[in-house]
């Protein structure tokens, strides 16, 4: 009876420990503890508490991965037969309450993914039976305490991403049983201690991006348990220890972005049967690649970039069956090499056993001469090839992304190249390809870039090509293209660049700029030079209101210069010159800095002297004249027809007398007046419900107050809305040519790219629905 009584009172205990737990808890969106953990329910049969068999006191308590906020309060501390403490992935954020000391049995304590702060503890070194120590991601300030080297059971010590500073504490190679130790991400300084050789059960050490210098401790390679070594983004100085390469255990080894130095052994490879990574970018090794990498069978990642290496790549590589990311770039290799070194050479076919994993190959201006390897065809999982600005000849097979620039290519773009539905780029310019643009190419709709300038290419431009929707780029410059250029451009409406130019006279398009080129908003570069375009500049062309270069010289285009290119204000460059334009120049907007030259060579253009063409004098403009003429007859006209009918409506209104002259004063004003954005926004107090009017299909309406005291309407549209837009050019378009009495009068509108509203007359008794449908 007493061990009942005994165990009831500590399983309260345990009880109110949690309850208190549960009041700090402020956010629980997926109410885990509001339904299970309520006093009416056995305390061991709550969400994520475990209870032991013998005592039935709580013994683990798994919170991880709730999304609950709150904190830990000091009552925590009375659960004295926990053994594991779970609370990874929450929002828990204050300081750790000391009274937690009193968890002497715990073994398993993980707060990971939360926001505590505060100093790390140093009475985390009383808790003599942890083996797990998990705080990474959190706020945890200060230096490592020394109490750490109490545990003597500690088996992993993960402190990554925090803000700790001062120095790794050598005590920390005194923990004999330490398999795991992460302190990357933190501010630490100092040196790597030589202690840690002493813990001879090390696994992983990961101590990268802090602030450590010196050398790589020599001690580090006698851990003969490592299997995973990270140095990495330090200032470490000095020669890696050659005896790290004979850790036979390791499988990943990394110390990019330090000041490493010296070579690295011949026999690199010889002790390393499973190393899969090894990563020794951005230091300053120099001398030959190992012989023996090829040794490294299990490699699958290979980064040397950013060295002073020299000597060949040796053709051994090839054996790496397992690679799939290999970086050899801004080096000084010579006989062999990858991006930005001189090969002079031939790729070898045995780069067909770089794995069918291997993701990219760059070889990118290395000098590469002879054709592309049919064997390179094996890659079969390659998304990116980059062999650019080489010596390559032969004929595209089998790629499938690629960068193939400046080399002396021939053959025909195959349409089994619109069997590559996930290509986005195709860099293929400066080469000597024939034959037609592909009539399936508008097909490949994941394309954004077509580069193709400076081949033989013979063809029009398929309608297709306006599928490609998400296309940015398209150069098809300096080839032999002809024919007419389909109205389906204008279905382009994310390019910014396109050049269908020509240097001399090989490009032939002909007939006119079709006016869908207007819809084009975002294009920034367009050239149509030296082809044989005819018709006249489109009115359309000032649509595209992001335009900063446009050339249009070399071809047989007639008429004038539209007076609405002045709207392009962003235009810095502009040619029209070897044409047959005539008619006046404008000379506002971009026009102000242009030079002379770009209009010479034409029919008979006319404007200011500093454009270097005759003044457009009154023989230059009889059509104008002549319309001028006609429009001032035609408004004489329209008025005798019309002032005996303004004069019977104005004496009609006046005998019925003036209806609320203050308020048709104030409109009167108001109409003459343009209500800017903020002013309604200050008139309808940022458009309060309590000012909200009523609700439509389009949008709502708000009561005002102008600061001249006039009340009015504001109807706001719903961007969100497709039709709303149409919407409201509908009635801008419709109300302001209709007048009637029984019509509310549009005094205005404000319209800009997120906002769109009329201003109204306000009508103060209400709608007509009201007397309609009343009850009263």
């Amino acid at each position: 009876m007493a061990s009942s009584v005994m165990t009831q009172t500590n399983i309260t205990t345990d009880q109110l420990a949690l309850l208190s737990l549960k009041s700090q808890i402020i956010s629980d969106p997926f109410q885990f503890l509001d339904k299970s953990w309520s006093p009416a329910i056995f305390v061991c049969h709550w969400v994520g508490v475990t209870c032991g068999s013998r005592h039935q006191r709580v013994k683990s308590l798994n919170l991880s991965n709730m999304a609950l906020t709150g904190s830990i309060p000091r009552e925590f501390g009375k659960l004295t037969f926990l053994l594991s403490l779970d609370l990874e992935s929450n929002n828990f954020h204050g300081n750790l309450p000391q009274e937690m000391t009193h968890l002497s049995r715990l073994k398993f304590l993980d707060l990971s993914f939360n926001n505590f702060i505060g100093e790390i503890p140093s009475w985390f070194g009383f808790l003599y039976r942890l083996q797990v120590l998990n705080i990474r991601n959190n706020r945890f300030t200060g230096s490592i305490p020394c109490s750490f080297s109490n545990i003597s059971t500690l088996d992993t010590l993960n402190l990554n991403f925090n803000s700790i500073e001062g120095q790794i504490p050598k005590v920390i190679g005194s923990l004999i049983n330490l398999r795991e130790l992460k302190l990357r991400g933190n501010k630490l300084i100092g040196s790597v201690p030589l202690s840690l050789s002493n813990a001879s059960r090390l696994e992983t050490l990961d101590i990268s991006s802090n602030s450590l210098q010196g050398n790589i401790p020599e001690g580090i390679g006698n851990l003969h348990n490592m299997n995973w070594l990270s140095i990495q983004y330090n200032q470490l100085m000095g020669s890696i220890p050659f005896t790290i390469f004979n850790i036979s255990r390791i499988e990943f080894i990394a110390f990019t972005g330090n000041s490493l130095s010296g070579s690295l052994p011949n026999g690199l490879c010889n002790g390393l049967p499973i190393l899969k990574g090894l990563y020794l970018s951005g230091n300053k090794l120099y001398g030959h690649m190992p012989t023996s990498l090829s040794n490294c069978s299990q490699l699958q990642v290979l980064t040397l970039s950013k060295n002073e290496f020299d000597g060949p790549i040796h053709s051994e590589i090839g054996r790496l069956s397992n690679l799939q990311q290999l970086y050899l770039g801004y080096n000084h290799f010579t006989v062999l090499s990858l991006s930005f070194n001189p090969l002079n050479g031939m790729l070898p076919a045995s780069a067909r056993n770089l794995s069918t994993s291997l993701l990219k190959f760059h070889a990118k201006s290395c000098k590469i001469k002879g054709r592309i390897p049919n064997e390179i065809g094996n890659l079969s999982s390659l998304l990116f090839l980059d062999m650019s600005e080489n010596n390559l000849v032969g004929r595209l097979r089998n790629l499938q992304c690629f960068n193939l620039t400046n080399n002396k290519i021939t053959g025909f773009i195959g349409d089994h190249i619109c069997k590559l539905q996930h290509l986005g780029e195709i860099y293929l310019g400066q080469n000597q390809l024939s034959g037609s643009l592909p009539n399936y190419l508008g097909n490949i709709t994941s394309l954004r870039e077509i580069h193709l300038s400076s081949n033989k290419v013979s063809s029009n431009i398929s309608p297709n090509l306006g599928n490609l929707q998400d296309l940015v780029v398209l150069d098809l410059s300096s080839n032999n293209m002809m024919g007419s250029l389909p109205p389906e451009i204008g279905n382009l409406k994310v390019v910014t660049k396109m050049n269908l130019s020509m240097n001399q006279s090989m490009n032939q398009f002909s007939n006119g700029i079709p006016r869908e080129i207007g819809g084009l908003q975002n294009l920034v570069y367009l050239s149509l030079r030296h082809n044989k375009l005819q018709g006249s500049i489109p009115d359309s062309v000032s649509n595209l209101v992001g335009l900063e270069f446009l050339d249009l010289s070399h071809n047989n285009i007639s008429g004038i210069i539209p007076m609405s290119l002045e709207k392009l204000q962003n235009l810095k460059y502009f040619n029209v010159s070897i044409n047959k334009l005539y008619g006046e120049i404008p000379s506002g907007g971009p026009f102000m800095i242009l030079s002379s030259l770009v209009f010479i060579y034409n029919e008979a253009l006319c404007g200011y002297s500093r454009f270097s063409v005759p003044s457009c004098t009154t023989s230059s403009k009889p059509k104008s004249n002549r319309k001028k003429l006609l429009v001032l007859y035609l408004f004489l006209g329209l008025a005798i027809l019309f002032v005996p009918i303004i004069f019977v409506f104005l004496w009609r209104r006046y005998r019925r007398g003036k209806r609320a002259p203050q308020q048709a004063d104030s409109l009167s004003t108001i109409t003459r007046e343009r209500i800017s954005y903020y002013e309604l926004l200050q008139a309808t107090d940022d458009l309060s419900e309590s000012n909200l009017i009523g609700s439509g299909s389009f949008g709502s309406v708000y009561k005002g107050i102008l600061r001249c005291g006039t009340a009015i309407a504001v109807k706001v549209f719903n961007l969100q809305l497709d039709v709303a837009f149409k919407s409201f050019d509908t009635e801008c378009e419709v109300l302001r040519s209709l007048r009637h009495r029984n019509l509310v009068k549009v005094i205005t509108s404000c319209s800009n790219l997120d906002f769109k509203a009329l201003v109204l007359d306000y009508r103060p008794n209400g709608s007509l629905e009201k007397y309609l449908y009343s009850h009263n």
